[in-house]
């Protein structure tokens, strides 16, 4: 079969769908990855056929000063992303088609998007083939046991309230509802129908396969999700065959285990300040770091001879041999630090984050979340001391970890997808 891949986000947005790609071409099918044209190195570069699109609304990320008010913004941002946001979307879907019906997408069994590059499910109707919703994050399936995922809900919303929360995933209809259906008329020449922005329904308003590339050991899936939901472990990219560098070989073998720091792609809006508190909270607490510097991520300007700088580094490799992880509560991060089998502290921004940084406190293998908003030396001083002096935290995180080990996602995907290919019958 020939595989469509489609996303739009980070690089944690990207990463497991190179994964998936990767494990596609082992088992003897044909793959396209779609993507920002940003991505167009990292995704061949391991080996996974690329073809991009325009950046769109990535752009709002590439000025550190700007990206920290699109994570952290108020109201007042919000309404101003939301009278924007949708004409950066008008080339990304153009380009999407372009891709699918005559680029190197065409000839497609099946499209596999991640929901936020919007063109997933209408390319595969124009095409007359199945949809695959997959992500690494359980954002729109609705289900009592947790709500939605995309903001922080108060603590005391009762559970029968938890499914009424994912409506919040009927807000790219309201704001791109428009172009889409603009796009739709005139590129696809597909007629509007009830239902045609919800990923979750197919033409025939049939449920559509969702592919969750997350660790059921981590989140188990609720009783209440249907059986068009496959929980497939996470997608992961092999370990480099490089090793470490050097320099991070030199650092790891001169001391006590480090602790490792690193935001991911979120820089907040003051990326200084941060590395600042993050700093002083190693000064207090006697720890050696390694931060990772990311796409945006902590300021680099960090001297010292107990704080090693590096920019990208392979977690597989590096998680296991530090003491703790500090990070932002990403999805991928999140899921190579209970992998890894080490303890966290979270400090996550928004959307997502939150919801990791409860789980993995859930889980016994953090202490309470450190908010990015909330962000001192005093108060990760005192989560590094809890997570690097708690025995108890160390076992219940390298016992997970081997669990999530354990797992093969991108096989289980794989073959989900073989099987919802070969049953599909088109409308």
């Amino acid at each position: 079969m020939k595989v469509l891949i489609m996303t739009l986000g980070t690089r944690g947005d990207v990463q497991p769908f190179v994964a998936l790609g990767r494990g596609l071409l082992a088992a003897g099918h044909e793959v396209v990855l779609t993507a920002p044209h940003r991505f167009a190195g990292f995704v061949a570069g391991h080996g996974v056929p690329f073809a991009g699109v325009d950046d769109g609304p990535m752009r709002l990320m590439d000025d550190p000063a700007n990206a920290g008010t699109v994570i952290e913004g108020g109201i007042r941002a919000r309404l101003r992303q939301a009278r924007t946001m949708p004409s950066m979307f008008t080339q990304v879907l153009q380009d999407c088609w372009t891709v699918a019906s005559q680029g190197a997408g065409a000839g497609a069994d099946v499209v596999v998007h991640n929901g936020q590059i919007l063109a997933g499910q209408h390319v595969a109707e124009a095409l007359g083939v199945p949809a695959v919703l997959a992500l690494p994050i359980p954002l729109y399936v609705p289900t009592r046991q947790f709500p939605w995922p995309g903001v922080t809900f108060p603590g005391w919303l009762p559970a029968i309230a938890h499914r009424a929360t994912y409506l919040g995933m009927t807000a790219p209809a309201v704001m791109f509802g428009r172009v889409v259906d603009r796009w739709r008329e005139h590129a696809l020449g597909l007629p509007r129908r009830r239902g045609r922005h919800d990923p979750l329904r197919g033409p025939d308003n049939g449920p559509t396969p969702v592919l969750h590339a997350f660790s059921p050991a981590v989140l188990p899936p609720p009783p209440d999700w249907p059986d068009s939901v496959t929980t497939t472990g996470y997608w992961v990219l092999p370990a480099s065959g490089d090793g470490l560098p050097d320099r991070v070989e030199d650092f790891l073998a001169a001391g006590d285990p480090p602790v490792f720091v690193g935001f991911g792609s979120m820089s907040g809006r003051d990326p200084r300040r941060s590395t600042a508190e993050v700093l002083e909270a190693a000064r207090r607490t006697g720890t050696r770091l390694v931060i990772g510097t990311g796409w945006g991520g902590l300021s680099d300007s960090t001297p010292g001879d107990d704080v090693l700088v590096v920019d990208e580094v392979d977690y597989q490799r590096l998680f296991p041999r530090v003491a703790a992880v500090v990070h932002h509560g990403g999805a991928g991060t999140s899921g190579a630090a209970f992998a890894a089998g080490r303890p966290q502290v979270v400090c996550p921004f928004a959307v997502d984050q939150p919801f990791w940084a409860r789980l993995a406190q859930q889980r016994g293998v953090a202490p309470t979340p450190v908010p990015q908003r909330h962000l001192t030396a005093s108060r990760l001083a005192t989560a590094i001391t809890t997570v690097t002096g708690d025995p108890d935290m160390a076992r219940t995180a390298e016992q997970l970890g081997r669990s999530v080990r354990a797992e093969n996602g991108v096989s289980v995907a794989v073959a989900a997808l073989e099987r919802i290919t070969s049953a599909y019958q088109p409308t």
